[in-house]
């Protein structure tokens, strides 16, 4: 395909973009999911005491795809909408990483994304590296037809790094399964051959795994049984708080009520729910299913509507799991964040500065490269069953993915003991060490 200079970039000044959000920081803390996740990873490297060529190595994205994807609409109207594919290291196997449709999706929290699954997929020891992609669009203004369309159109323009072995796409906020069959089949017709390893979190018809659906929860409920027996806290009756009631949240409230946890608050776009007496995750998620969101939640059910969503993030719960977007526990509400575990399931919920907040109050924090890595791992599985031809049934994916996510915690756990770091700085120089030995083996071409 031939490559139009205009609409692609493969060179960002990485380092430049953070030192110019860092001059930029407000009241000491920035905004920007880049730079925080670069602070991030400055801990780990610092504690580990990298030399500047192995951080130059593993620290910046390594190529930056930005296109114009015209998309002829229902009405017979061409619009513009913009893309973006970041891979940010490939020394440990493929890049990894979903694409997710959203307003609000610009380079920085794509490049932010793709650090992130580099090291999330290090933490778990899976053989990929990391990737994200994202387009600027609210789908729920498009109808199927033209929802088709921009998603062919985005996997076209960027055949030319998607492969099985090269970038692995998956599902992320607001693509789903039948989005990733398009991906699939784009693909396919473009290679003449049926290519189910290209994508992930596929149809089960179409080569998805079993257990793909739960497996972000399924894996943050693992982290949260290691967290429980390390405390000795009793699951049956704890608190819960849940930010987000997407494919995650809903499933971690479903799998934690099981477990006998007391599910006393959830929220999404449209609203924040409470109620003393717990909520039932199975009632809300029909509600749902049927209403498209938890909108007017509180005059279906006997629960209390909060005025302010975000106060259900400083509710006196015993497990707080933010499940929606960056950057949502700051400098300005983490002393009043009153949970005694953060289990995070969603990516970059709480800034360096909130760390810092959390550490000195106590908190626990099962961080989000370790904390949302089942979804990758069951991907991982599902791109290793497309490439057997042979399937698993759903109890060996979960057995797997409790074999993965219990030693990438214990392997977490023992390291922000024996360095005497947080869990989050612990799972960075996990992951760090894995990313910069596989560099170093490699070496460089020349």
């Amino acid at each position: 395909m031939k490559k139009t200079k205009s609409l692609r970039r493969e060179a960002v000044d990485y380092e430049k973009l953070y030192e110019e959000t860092i001059k930029e920081l407000h009241d000491g803390e920035s905004s920007s999911a880049f730079a925080n996740a670069l602070k991030q990873f400055d801990r780990a490297a610092e504690t580990l005491k990298l030399t500047n060529n192995q951080v130059a190595v593993i620290k910046d994205p390594r190529r930056v795809v930005q296109v114009k994807l015209p998309v002829r609409m229902d009405d017979g109207s061409i619009k513009i909408f913009k893309g973006f594919r970041v891979q940010h290291n490939i020394a440990r196997g493929p890049a990894k990483g979903g694409v997710r449709f959203h307003p609000d999706v610009n380079e920085d929290e794509v490049a932010a994304l793709a650090f992130w699954m580099t090291y999330k997929c290090a933490v778990v020891n899976i053989p990929f590296g990391g990737g994200k992609g994202g387009i600027v669009v609210d789908p729920r203004k498009l109808s199927m037809g033209e929802l088709e369309r921009l998603a062919r159109r985005y996997f076209a323009e960027m055949m030319d790094i998607f492969g099985p072995e090269r970038d692995v796409p998956a599902p992320d906020v607001n693509t789903n399964p039948q989005i990733m069959a398009w991906f699939m089949d784009t693909y396919s017709m473009h290679h003449q051959n049926y290519i189910p390893g290209v994508v992930t979190g596929k149809p089960i018809d179409l080569g998805g795994s079993q257990g793909r659906n739960s497996a972000t929860a399924q894996g943050m409920v693992h982290c949260v049984h290691k967290a429980a027996d390390y405390f000795k806290m009793d699951l049956k009756g704890t608190t819960v708080a849940i930010q987000g009631y997407g494919n995650a949240g809903s499933f971690a409230a479903r799998l934690l009520a099981k477990d006998g946890c007391i599910i006393k608050a959830i929220s999404d776009v449209d609203g924040a729910f409470f109620s003393d007496k717990g909520i039932d995750p199975e009632n809300a998620c029909q509600y749902v299913e049927k209403n498209g969101s938890l909108i007017n939640y509180d005059k279906a059910a006997k629960v209390k509507k909060i005025a302010d969503p975000m106060k259900l993030l400083e509710l006196d719960v015993d497990i707080l799991i933010p499940a929606a977007l960056e950057n949502q526990i700051t400098h300005k509400n983490a002393d009043k964040v009153r949970a005694r575990i953060i289990a995070e399931c969603a990516n970059g919920p709480l800034t360096t500065e909130a760390d810092d907040i959390m550490e000195k109050k106590g908190t626990f924090i099962i961080p989000d490269i370790l904390c949302n890595a089942g979804g990758v791992t069951v991907s991982y599985f599902e791109w290793v069953q497309n490439r057997m031809g042979y399937y698993w049934d759903e109890d060996r994916v979960l057995d797997e993915l409790k074999r993965y996510m219990d030693k990438a915690f214990d392997d977490v756990l023992r390291t922000s003991i024996h360095y005497n770091v947080p869990m989050r700085t612990a799972a960075f120089i996990v992951s760090i060490q894995r990313v910069t030995r596989a560099a170093e083996l490699r070496g460089l071409y020349a």
